[in-house]
């Protein structure tokens, strides 16, 4: 119970990569004809021997990615003469002989067991949900519970859900160490490569029969995965998790109010911001609660993460990895920490131009509060930062910080120019829009912070010189790509909230923003067709149910989300071929783990 009741926030989840096999972009979503379980046993155990034989020739120090994965898939396949149907299924078995080692290693009271409720015998089962999944009330009458039971004897924390994000905010709170799940292979796919790829410690057992209800899978292979010994072993497999418990710490309250101490009554850290309270303390009260609100804490991280590469990668490796992480210098985390906070001062801003009503769940600023206030809480924000970076000349050199805050003021005016750009767009009557403006659009918007985030880290461990070209080259194809990636997932989300309620909300189209896809379907209609776009899309009125459906239908006849999709990879290949040419090794490692990562679909 401790353990669901700490449970907080969603982090970012990064997949890091191994640079022993060629990066060839692919999509790491396998066709459905590639996730065909093998129908007999005599082949599943067929194709695990085989995969166990091929792994123990591996290299463990460095993370298996998705790349190696399928390579070493397709040569097992090959070797059996077994078609590509088997391709994911093989994938994970790779992934998790790969990995059995480290969870040996790690002790049964550190290893997080998650069991689907599809298991479970749906017209008798008595169980009910929470947030954290099926809450099972040990009946008996299905296998969930007998496994259930037989890994908490043994020591394990088990959850009963699917996908679920509470995964990595247990292991990524430092709950657990290692993960053993059982599920179908689209599940593992989306949850399992992340956390196999961050360096975490994995193996799961997929369904033989997928479905949503009264599946099958090899129990025995279960109850094997779950009795697997605690065997300590003296090598260890590179991981981030050390870093991205970091960065998650720092801004836990007492942490970050170490970092960055309070001017006006520290004893309202812990309560509600209420500007009510006391005048002289509401900017900064509020300022604070709502620096530490929700947030995948990505740009901190890239900081931490870059320091720790160039000076070594002791957070990376070793059996020491956590004492590392732990013991980076506190100047290192006061700027990761002013990262962060200046990307906070810009969603402020932007939440406000947008007049977004939520954010983390929660009410906006300038609607919890006053638009002034709003306003104000990102301007205090913003000198925030710039004045704990400042405040790092004594461990981190004059000469660093000047050089640290000139790259911040120069991400800060290029993110202005950037939502500048798309405010005139959204305020004028032409609506036309080419797929390079958008880019251009998106290269100043989002570039900017995770360049001044990369340039932060390099400089913080010593000249900056040799990176000055490929920092900016790469934070420059990973921005766009980000912001491409994050126009898909909102058209997306929004026509699946259409779908259900007929309503046009939510979307960048009903915010009357720019984005590529827009600039993707105008390049691609008539001229007749160009004019009757730009004529459903105006500042000045609401977006009709009738607009909405004729821009969807444009969307679809011209392959917007195609076209989009190749857009991501081509720059995802960039920011991986500016990744080649990176040393030391351990920063190149970093490099290819964010491409992959942020750049995840």
């Amino acid at each position: 119970m401790f353990l669901l009741q700490s449970i907080k926030v969603v982090l970012l989840m990064f997949e890091p990569t191994d640079t022993n096999i060629p990066k060839t972009p692919f999509s790491s979503s396998q066709p459905p004809e590639r996730k065909q379980v093998p129908p007999s046993k005599e082949v599943r155990c067929l194709i695990r021997d085989r995969v166990e034989a091929l792994v123990a020739g591996l290299d463990r120090r460095v993370p298996i990615d998705k790349y190696a994965l399928e390579v070493h898939a397709r040569v097992v396949l090959e070797q059996l003469e077994l078609a590509d149907a088997y391709l994911g299924w093989t994938m994970v078995m790779i992934g998790s002989a790969f990995w059995k080692e480290q969870v040996a290693a790690t002790p049964l009271s550190r290893r997080l067991l998650l069991l689907p409720h599809c298991l479970r015998d749906i017209e008798s089962c008595p169980a009910r949900f929470n947030e954290f999944g099926l809450m099972c009330k040990d009946c008996g009458a299905c296998r969930l519970s007998a496994l259930r039971a037989r890994a908490e004897k043994l020591g394990y924390q088990v959850l009963i859900a699917e996908g679920s994000p509470v995964v990595m905010q247990i292991l990524i709170g430092g709950h657990a160490d290692a993960m053993l799940g059982v599920s179908c292979l689209d599940v593992l796919e989306k949850s399992l490569e992340k956390i196999l790829l961050a360096g975490i410690p994995c193996m799961a057992v997929p369904l033989i029969k997928a479905g949503c209800q009264n599946t099958e899978t090899d129990d025995d292979w279960v109850l094997e995965m779950i009795e697997i010994p605690y065997r300590p072993t003296g090598h260890k497999t590179q991981t981030y998790v050390h870093l991205l418990r970091c960065a998650k710490r720092i801004f836990q309250p007492e942490e970050f109010d170490w970092l960055v101490p309070r001017d006006r009554q520290p004893e309202l850290a812990a309560k509600e911001a209420a500007p009510g309270l006391d005048p002289l303390a509401a900017t900064e009260s509020i300022a604070y609660d709502f620096a530490l609100r929700g947030g995948k804490r990505a740009r901190p991280f890239v900081t931490l993460a870059v320091y720790d590469a160039i000076t070594g990668g002791g957070a990376t490796g070793g059996s020491d990895g956590a004492e590392r992480a732990a013991a980076i210098p506190d100047h290192v985390k006061r700027v990761a920490v002013a990262i962060e906070i200046f990307h906070k001062a810009s969603l402020v801003h932007d939440d406000l131009e947008d007049d977004d009503p939520i954010r983390y769940g929660r009410p906006t600023l300038h609607c919890q509060y006053s638009t002034a206030t709003a306003i104000n809480v990102g301007d205090y924000l913003i000198g925030l930062g710039y004045r704990v970076v400042a405040g790092q000349c004594g461990r981190a050199g004059a000469e660093a910080v000047v050089d640290i805050l000139a790259q911040l003021a120069e991400s800060h005016t290029r993110l202005c120019e950037g939502q500048g750009a798309e405010l005139a767009w959204r305020e004028a009557d032409d609506k036309r829009l080419t797929p390079l403006d958008a880019l251009k659009i998106y290269a100043l918007k989002t570039a900017p912070a995770f360049e001044a985030a990369l340039y932060a880290g390099v400089r913080l461990a010593g000249p900056v010189e040799a990176y000055g070209q490929p920092i900016h080259r790469f934070a420059r194809y990973l921005g766009v790509a980000f912001q491409i990636l994050n126009d898909l997932k909102n058209w997306r989300s929004s026509l699946e909230a259409f779908r259900e309620t007929g309503a046009p909300v939510g979307s960048d189209i009903v915010g009357c923003r720019p984005t590529v896809l827009w600039a993707l379907a105008l390049e691609s209609v008539s001229e007749d067709e160009r004019r009757e776009l730009e004529t459903l899309l105006t500042p000045q009125s609401a977006l009709s149910e009738k607009a909405f459906r004729r821009i969807a239908e444009v969307y679809r006849r011209a392959n917007v989300e195609s076209q989009a999709d190749r857009l991501v990879s081509k720059h995802h290949e960039r920011a991986r071929r500016v990744a080649d040419e990176i040393q030391p090794a351990a920063l190149k490692q970093l490099f290819y783990y964010l491409a992959d990562s942020i750049l995840d679909r």
